[in-house]
């Protein structure tokens, strides 16, 4: 590759042997239409099965074309993106999964909106292929964010075949956050973004990297990284709670005035006692994720390990490498 390319897609591994060879195929048939120079990143975030030699042998086809990324642990698909964006050389981004839900022929759209002047190309899912369950929390999910982020316009969240320009992705991997949202940190850098809608398809082979817990830990990243609306509620809530307690205890006061000491209602003391004492907890565990993501930011730890890279470099690394051999 003598020059740098135009298009740069990144796409994070784990564990997705089955689909490797098909997406291999599919995409550079793809982005071979289009006629435009491309290169391919291909994160591979701790794969226990043997995606790696796939990828090892993907990157020998097409050692122009495809760089492949090593981690030596699991990292999480955040960041096995951001250090595909760390390595980036072409000028229009392009990230996607590897499970071929959202199919590779999708891309031309994404390059004809960043080609019409926009910086972020957002996209959601039409005639999505999920379970009923599925369909059901993504969308009162997207509810809920839409409520407490409104700031955040993306009708589909958690599509991740979306396309940045190289500027936005400079700024977004000089962060260096150890836990992130990608799409969100686009919005709150993109001057011009727009949303374009792309088919889906049905998984066609392994299974979901995120299970419940792993949906709960996205979203604690989403909310807790680009919102503060749990610690404003929370705050009304003990404001409110505080007050309706204060005339409690007046009423009690009041009460025991005019009819003397009682022992009715020690039942209810504790149910009130015990409904303070849950919404403390509750309130202390949302403070928790903050001053939990706070001390990952304050350690200053990698966000990640790089085992190696398989890459040919460009003319012009290959070029200063040498002169400055030369030099020394």
């Amino acid at each position: 590759m003598s020059h740098h390319p135009y298009i740069s897609v990144v796409i994070p591994v784990h564990n997705e042997q089955e689909v490797l060879e098909e997406l291999y195929s599919r995409l550079t048939q793809a982005l071979d239409k289009l006629g435009k120079s491309y290169e391919i990143i291909l994160t591979n975030d701790g794969s226990t099965d043997r995606s790696s030699e796939i990828l090892q042998e993907l990157h020998k086809r097409r050692p122009d074309q495809i760089r492949v990324v090593e981690f030596n642990g699991n990292f999480g698909q955040h960041m096995a993106i951001m250090a595909g964006f760390e390595r980036v050389r072409g000028q229009i981004i392009i990230t996607m999964d590897a499970d071929l839900q959202n199919p590779p022929e999708e891309i031309g759209k994404l390059v004809e909106a960043m080609e019409r002047g926009h910086d972020v190309v957002n996209t959601y899912r039409q005639n999505r292929q999920d379970s009923w369950w599925r369909l059901q929390v993504s969308k009162w999910h997207n509810r809920i964010r839409a409520w407490m982020m409104p700031k955040l316009k993306m009708k589909d969240e958690g599509c991740m075949l979306r396309a940045y320009s190289r500027s936005i992705v400079d700024l977004m991997a000089s962060t260096g956050e150890s836990a992130t949202f990608i799409p969100a940190l686009a919005l709150t850098y993109a001057a011009n973004p727009t949303e374009v809608g792309v088919a889906h398809a049905e998984r066609q082979a392994g299974t979901s990297s995120y299970n419940l817990y792993g949906l709960i830990r996205y979203n604690f990243d989403l909310v807790t990284g680009f919102s503060v609306f749990p610690l404003q509620v929370f705050t009304m809530i003990g404001l409110l709670i505080s007050l309706c307690s204060f005339a409690f205890v007046v009423f009690l006061i009041l009460r025991r005035l005019i009819h003397g000491p009682e022992v009715e209602g020690v039942f209810t003391l504790f149910a009130i006692m015990f409904f303070l004492c849950g919404i403390v907890l509750f309130g202390l565990g949302i403070v928790g994720e903050y001053v939990g993501r706070i001390y990952q930011e304050v350690r200053k730890r990698p966000r990640f390990v790089v085992k190696h890279v398989l890459e040919k470099p460009l003319v012009e690394e290959v070029t200063n490498t040498f002169q400055d051999a030369r030099s020394n």
